[in-house]
């Protein structure tokens, strides 16, 4: 399942909701049939306008939208957090080599520059600042790196590998950090 947006609020009396979308053309998320939540829950989307967008167009991503069975604001507030899932098989096909779903990306074996297996991609967040790639499996454990070209040159959906260029020390402890500072 790919993320596609989440319910960040309600609009107005009659039961439209603020949508965050995730995709490239916010009002894309829409156009792929009801979505489901974290529980299975079904939620077909129409989307009504888009909000103000902010300072420097901050918010463009925001939608307006209609669910169905949805028709007051109490029960749109009651939406408020909710996640909205596609299957990735119902995303368009990629014909680009270089381009990617950031969801195909989990479960691809990860190398360094040196060709030692660093494990597998668990999984893709974006806390923000932007992409970090969470890593487990191989011999140092779990780690996370940044999503940048320069720390993941190497993506091979179709091989199924990812490629690090790790800086030196990448895994050294910092300076009088004890080897359990981890676990506390």
């Amino acid at each position: 399942m790919v993320l596609m947006g989440a319910i960040i609020g309600a609009h107005g009396i009659k039961g439209e909701v603020k949508v965050k979308s995730f995709a490239s053309a916010p009002k894309a998320i829409a156009s792929y049939g009801p979505l489901v939540d974290a529980k299975g829950r079904a939620f077909a989307l129409a989307v009504t306008g888009q909000a103000s967008p902010g300072k420097n167009g901050a918010g463009q991503d925001i939608l307006i939208a209609r669910i169905d069975g949805v028709g007051d604001r109490n029960a749109a507030e009651a939406l408020k957090g909710v996640e909205l899932f596609v299957a990735r098989e119902r995303l368009p096909q990629i014909a680009d080599a270089e381009e990617f779903y950031l969801a195909d990306l989990i479960g691809l074996d990860v190398v360094d520059q040196h060709g030692v297996a660093q494990g597998r991609v668990i999984a893709v967040e974006n806390y923000g600042a932007g992409d970090v790639i969470a890593i487990d499996g191989g011999p140092k454990g779990a780690f996370d790196v940044a999503f940048t070209k320069a720390l993941v040159p190497v993506v091979d959906v179709a091989g199924g590998k990812l490629g690090l260029d790790l800086p030196d020390g990448f895994f050294d402890r910092p300076e009088g950090e004890p080897e359990d500072a981890a676990l506390n």
